[in-house]
């Protein structure tokens, strides 16, 4: 084989190749695909519940006073497992990734010394505002609804009963546990 047979076999291969990479752009062209707006997708929060149908109504959750009432703090124990990997909660522990929880009922919010806080919290620090037994039910069900701009990272617990048990064990980790609500 001579050189010049070599350069029509290296010519013809080219060709093809280039004859493919030109089809190619041109199907893009024809074809191309829509411009997304928005990379990504957007995922369903944690508080969403599955469609009902028309005209059910959502069910009614009483009084985390009431709830409190018939609430179990060892259930509530049991419960908190999930959160050892970023709070402590006994007396004296460091902090983690997130603040220590003892003695967190009525306590300010923002109050635990050397834990950096989010933005959204230092402002209802700023603000005054305590953990009282309503805010830690809302927070517990849905932080990122609760608080927007939390830095908390829980999706949320939808059982009514079951933060019911875990407020009353929070409300158990103190000296003296404060009040219940009436």
């Amino acid at each position: 084989m001579d050189s010049f047979e070599f350069n029509k076999i290296a010519g013809a291969v080219l060709g093809i190749l280039l004859f493919v990479m030109g089809i190619g752009i041109v199907a893009d062209m024809i074809f191309a695909p829509p411009k997304v707006e928005v990379a990504g997708y957007e995922l369903p929060g944690a508080s969403e519940a599955p469609a009902a149908s028309a005209g059910a109504a959502a069910p009614v959750v009483e009084p985390i006073a009431v709830r409190l009432a018939s609430a179990d703090p060892a259930k509530g124990a049991a419960g908190v497992k999930a959160c050892l990997a970023c709070h402590n909660f006994e007396k004296g522990q460091p902090n983690k990734v997130g603040p220590a929880m003892y003695g967190i009922v009525d306590r300010a919010k923002g109050a635990v010394a050397g834990f950096n806080y989010s933005a959204a919290l230092k402002e209802r620090a700023a603000k005054g505002e305590k953990w009282g037994y309503a805010e830690l039910d809302g927070f517990i069900a849905n932080p990122k609804a609760y608080m927007p701009g939390t830095a908390m990272a829980y999706a949320g617990l939808a059982d009514a009963a079951k933060r019911a048990d875990l407020v009353a064990y929070l409300r158990s980790l103190a000296d003296t546990p404060a009040p219940l609500p009436q």
